[in-house]
């Protein structure tokens, strides 16, 4: 017999959490204003001990400043607003809707071409970013940034998205002469590559207007694929979607992404790098 109306009510408050349970953070906050019995029990530890993650007693110990919680609930929502881990070098979050895992690398965190080279990089740190410094691209030809991770870090049976964030200077050269290659693979998953011109959303494009015929001779040199566009984020930094990928959960395979521009052989500079992001897709 299925309970409806009224005598769902009646039903005992374990089976109301194990219901509340098999739901979602959104819809278990839906539910606490149906009433006050179910607003009483979707607040229980074991309610919002099923939305963290498995290790999140392990992600806990790595945060750089210590989280202080009463409840389940209550570390739940300050584990959405995000804490630095990892000596400060990555940032962890959870997503408030679904509770899946995310995480941002910071620029220290990736590879990057020439990046202890004060001639090519400066690293800095300015006030819009998580991190304690970004990288600055100074001048450089061969623009080369990987970043790795391991599946086993994010949630499993999750489709993912990865993104470079980042920010282009006002005295910024060069970056968008040429479709930058960027690629991203997961084990022995052959790569996805795509190509992204390195220009704020804002900006005019005159170039193309004065030059077309050395645009596409340069666009030529680079591998075909999807050409993503660079967007604003409410943060205000810049974000190139690298790649998707579904995650499956049945192993700990690794997820490389790139970001390459090698083929147009000018100096380049004016890019600031604060990471590569890693987030569940709606």
């Amino acid at each position: 017999m299925v309970a409806t109306g009224e005598h769902l009510y009646d039903l005992p408050e374990d089976c109301i959490s194990s219901i509340i349970c098999l739901t979602s953070p959104r819809d278990a906050l839906k539910l606490s204003l149906v009433s006050s019995i179910f607003r009483s029990v979707a607040e229980l530890d074991c309610v919002w001990d099923a939305f963290l993650p498995s290790d999140w007693q392990h992600i806990a110990t790595k945060s750089v400043t210590p989280s202080k919680f009463s409840s389940k609930r209550e570390l739940f929502f300050c584990l959405c607003n995000s804490i630095l881990i990892d000596d400060g070098n990555k940032s962890f979050a959870l997503d408030k809707v679904t509770g899946k895992n995310s995480y941002v690398m910071s620029a220290k965190e990736l590879s990057i071409l020439y990046g202890d080279e004060p001639a090519h990089w400066n690293w800095k740190a300015i006030p819009e970013s998580r991190f304690a410094e970004v990288a600055e691209l100074k001048t450089i030809c061969r623009l080369e940034i990987q970043g790795k991770m391991k599946t086993g870090d994010l949630s499993p049976n999750t489709t993912y998205g990865a993104y470079l964030l980042m920010k282009i200077s006002d005295r910024s050269f060069g970056l968008d002469s040429i479709p930058s290659e960027i690629s991203i693979s997961v084990g022995d998953q052959e790569s996805v590559t795509s190509t992204a011109y390195l220009r704020h959303p804002k900006s005019k494009k005159l170039e193309s207007l004065f030059y077309r015929n050395r645009v596409e001779m340069l666009k030529a040199r680079v591998n075909k694929g999807e050409e993503k566009m660079v967007r604003e984020r409410e943060d205000g930094w810049l974000e190139i979607e690298i790649g998707e990928f579904f995650n499956g959960g049945n192993g700990d395979e690794e997820i490389i992404m790139k970001l390459m521009e090698v083929k147009g052989y000018h100096i380049k500079g004016g890019l600031i790098i604060e990471g590569i992001e890693l987030r569940p897709k709606h």
